[in-house]
């Protein structure tokens, strides 16, 4: 079993991107997870999740986990349930919406005005959740005092649920050097799974790397390419 982190929620944001409230949960979970409860937040990947990572799987069957939703499919609460545990706290940000009277956001790859609204609502209400679980699960938490306040610059890197810093590379996309958080580890668990380098590789490794990542949406095809390209070789290193 791998070392498990101390003091510590895991978030699985749904991060689906058919609906403005996907994009809605993977904002809300990275403002939550950088600058919020940064330091008492971990990420649980749900792409990795769902394909076999043991990591994440073993982290929410004995870690408060909190999924944040976009609408009622509630896909990462109901990931998390089968093949881990019930989720401490739950969110959906369409019902969140709606309990606050709040408009629906529109714009899947830009958000509109509504759109970066529900993120604040949903990430404020996410951080609560978090205090809450640590506290039931007697944990202290280093910000349940300060609920808007961002977390200090030594806080430490932010931590996927294998416990250790997420690890980054830097590579070519675009003719552009740039460093790709959580990039070695999103290869490892992608060929673990067996997975082949192909079109879907490509749109599922994209989609587990904007967990950590942001891209822009006229970016996203180059992104693709690239992430196609280091897996390949990554494969290739790893084949004896």
């Amino acid at each position: 079993m791998p070392k498990l982190p101390e003091r510590k929620a895991g978030i699985v944001a749904c991060s689906g991107e058919e609906l403005a409230e996907g994009t809605v949960t993977r904002l809300a979970a990275l403002k939550v997870l950088h600058e919020m409860r940064r330091g008492d937040t971990v990420t649980i990947c749900l792409p990795l999740f769902l394909a076999g990572g043991e990591g994440d799987r073993t982290f929410a069957r004995f870690h408060p986990t909190i999924t944040v939703d976009g609408c009622a499919l509630r896909c990462a609460a109901r990931g998390t349930e089968k093949y881990s545990a019930k989720p401490a706290a739950s969110i959906v940000v369409s019902e969140l919406l709606e309990e606050k009277g709040l408009a629906k956001p529109t714009g899947c790859r830009h958000l509109d005005q509504a759109g970066l609204k529900a993120v604040e609502v949903t990430a404020q209400r996410l951080a609560e959740l978090v205090d809450e679980v640590l506290e039931k699960h007697g944990i202290e938490s280093a910000a349940a005092s300060k609920a808007d306040a961002q977390a200090p610059k030594d806080a430490g890197p932010v931590t996927c649920s294998c416990g250790s810093g997420i690890s980054a590379k830097k590579i070519e996309i675009a003719g552009k050097t740039v460093e790709v958080v959580a990039l070695p580890l999103v290869l490892q668990q992608f060929r673990d799974a067996g997975k082949v380098a192909d079109e879907a590789v490509a749109h599922a490794l994209l989609d587990a790397l904007k967990i950590y990542n942001p891209v822009a949406p006229e970016d996203e095809g180059a992104w693709r390419e690239a992430m196609v390209r280091e897996y390949r070789a990554y494969c290739q290193e790893k084949t004896p």
